[in-house]
């Protein structure tokens, strides 16, 4: 069985997010590790969050 880095998930996804694209994060853990790195990088993006999870819109 594979372990897979959280860390690793949320770097992979700020680079989509750094591409323009929207990324969703399934997990509150993943998303608070997006939301910091966009605020230290700062790039300014949107999150809408259901019951499933968040999406993570870049602003254009």
């Amino acid at each position: 069985m594979k372990v897979i880095s959280r860390s690793k998930i949320a770097r992979e996804k700020v680079k989509t997010i750094q591409s323009g694209y929207t990324a969703f994060a399934e997990t509150k853990e993943v998303s608070d590790r997006i939301k910091r790195e966009l605020h230290t990088l700062g790039i300014e993006f949107i999150e809408e969050t259901s019951d499933v999870g968040s999406w993570f819109i870049p602003k254009k």
